[in-house]
């Protein structure tokens, strides 16, 4: 079962690298999250990200619409784009090429570089690898119905010791509209998962995720 952050990431796209290698699994980063915010964001050049209040910085190159809602600890990455209306609640890392799209919430989140969350999208408690898309609509949920503490529950059930976990989303992921990623869950580089999804668990890597009883290889390329 590969939910380590060595199976999912590659760490050299993201400013987050420093963090997530002092963990094993990516979930037992996310109560960190903000404090490694403050504390990398007093070291970013001051050339290359301008710094509004305490603890958000933006890149000089990021573009910010006006109409968005930012809290920090923030920081958005080179050649980001924020949309319209865009709700960035707090304790995220965006990195570079990301897309965070109109009426998207973030909520203690790490994107890596070139995510995209460009429409209607809720990301909490998540990690978002290299290159992952979210299509229009999809979401992370993060919190179980009962209130109970989250496990990831693959070949074997790992405690996360955290009642808010969203999704660990590996490099490459492609998540298709108006899918519902349930608490817990990890989806392993290259996978894809089908529109109207309803996922729970783990997709293991280099998979299509149709339905729980159709989760297919992909094919090798020649």
């Amino acid at each position: 079962m590969k939910v380590k952050v060595s199976d999912l990431f590659d760490l050299n796209e993201t400013l987050a690298k420093e963090l997530l290698e002092s963990v094993t699994y990516p979930w037992e980063a996310l109560s960190k999250i903000g404090d490694y915010i403050e504390k990398i964001g007093k070291s970013l050049p001051e050339k290359e990200y301008r710094r509004l209040g305490e603890n958000i910085w933006i890149s000089n190159s990021a573009t910010v619409a006006p109409t968005v809602s930012l809290c920090g600890p923030l920081i958005i990455g080179p050649d980001t784009e924020v949309r319209q209306g865009a709700f960035i609640r707090g304790n995220a890392l965006v990195g570079a090429g990301c897309v965070v799209g109109n009426s998207t919430e973030l909520k203690n989140v790490i994107l890596f570089n070139h995510v995209q969350v460009p429409h209607y999208n809720y990301v909490g408690d998540s990690i978002l690898g290299a290159y992952a898309h979210m299509g229009a609509g999809s979401v992370t949920s993060n919190v179980k119905s009962d209130k109970t503490e989250v496990m990831i529950k693959g070949e074997e059930v790992i405690p996360t010791g955290r009642k808010k976990v969203g999704a660990m989303l590996g490099d490459h992921v492609e998540v298709g509209c108006n899918s519902v990623l349930n608490p817990g869950t990890v989806v392993g580089r290259n996978s894809n998962i089908y529109p109207l999804s309803m996922v729970r668990g783990v997709v293991p890597e280099n998979h299509i995720y149709k339905s729980k009883e159709e989760v297919i290889k992909k094919e090798e390329k020649h």
